[in-house]
C-alpha cells in the first residue's frame, strides 16, 4: 500500500505557482530525498502532507487519509525553523510530547538525549542553535510514526552535527515507515537515500530508486543534481 499519494497536486500563492500538477506514489519502508533548489516547491509539498496548507487543485493522501486528524496521528513533522518554546525545559518538552502524541516513546527520547550529554532540566533558551536542532530531532524521531517529514534537517549545522542527525534518522525510524527528507545539501544525505525525487519549478523531473538512478545515469545523485539544476 502506498503511504503517500499525490494526484495532480497543485498549489498557487496568488498568481505564483509553487506546485504544478504533481503525481507521485511513495511506498513504505524507504528514506526518500525530496531534492531541489530553494523555491522548487519542497516545503510547500511537505506542509500540504502535514495538513498545514491546502491544495489549490488535486489531492495528497497520507496512509489512506486526507490530511487531517487521522493523518496527523501517523505523521511526525520537523519544520525548517526552530519551533521550541524557549521558556520550556527539555524534560517539560518530553512531557508535552507524551501528552500530545500516543506514539511518543519516552524511553527512546531519553536514550538519544543521554547520547548527546544534554541535561533535561535546562531551558531551551540556554542551548546553542545546533543543540536545539538536535533536541527538535530527538522529539520527532522518538515518535513511532508511519511518516517522518523532515524539512531541511541538516541546514545551518556543522558537519559533525550533520553526521549525528543522519545517524539518528537511520537508527530510529520504523522499517515500515517513510522518512522524507527535504534538502538541497545532496552530498551529505546521498548515502542514506533509497528513493530520489527532484523538484524543479514545482514539477517532478526525476523520481527513481537511488541505486537505479546512479546505475542508469553513471553519476552520483549529487552529480546529477548539479547537472539538472545548473545555472
Amino acid at each position: 500500500m502506498a503511504m503517500i499519494e499525490c494526484r495532480n497536486l497543485t498549489k498557487y500563492y496568488g498568481h505564483t505557482r509553487a506546485l504544478n500538477g504533481v503525481d507521485l506514489t511513495i511506498e513504505k519502508g524507504q528514506i526518500v530525498g525530496l531534492l531541489g533548489p530553494n523555491g522548487s516547491g519542497k516545503t510547500t509539498m511537505i506542509k500540504m502532507a502535514n495538513g498545514l496548507l491546502q491544495p489549490t487543485n488535486g489531492s495528497i493522501i497520507i496512509d489512506g487519509h486526507d490530511p487531517g486528524v487521522e493523518s496527523k496521528s501517523v505523521v511526525a513533522y520537523l519544520p525548517d525553523r526552530d519551533f521550541l518554546p524557549e521558556y520550556m525545559t527539555v524534560d517539560a518538552l518530553f512531557k508535552m510530547y507524551g501528552d500530545f502524541f500516543t506514539d511518543f516513546n519516552r524511553e527512546k527520547a531519553e536514550k538519544m538525549l543521554a547520547s548527546l550529554d544534554i541535561r533535561r532540566d535546562v531551558a531551551i533558551k540556554k542551548l546553542s542553535k545546533g543543540t536545539r536542532e538536535k533536541v527538535q530531532l530527538v522529539l520527532i524521531m522518538s515518535r513511532d510514526a508511519k511518516v517522518y517529514l523532515l524539512d531541511e534537517p541538516i541546514a545551518g549545522v556543522d558537519p559533525a552535527a550533520r553526521d549525528y542527525i543522519l545517524k539518528t534518522i537511520i537508527s530510529n525510524y520504523c522499517e515500515d515507515a517513510i522518512v522524507m527528507i527535504s534538502t538541497h545539501l545532496i552530498a551529505d544525505i546521498e548515502s542514506i537515500l533509497d528513493d530520489v525525487i527532484f523538484l524543479k519549478d514545482g514539477n517532478v523531473v526525476v523520481h527513481e530508486p537511488a541505486d537505479q538512478l546512479r546505475e542508469e545515469r553513471g553519476k552520483s545523485i549529487d552529480g546529477l543534481f548539479r547537472e539538472v539544476f545548473k545555472c
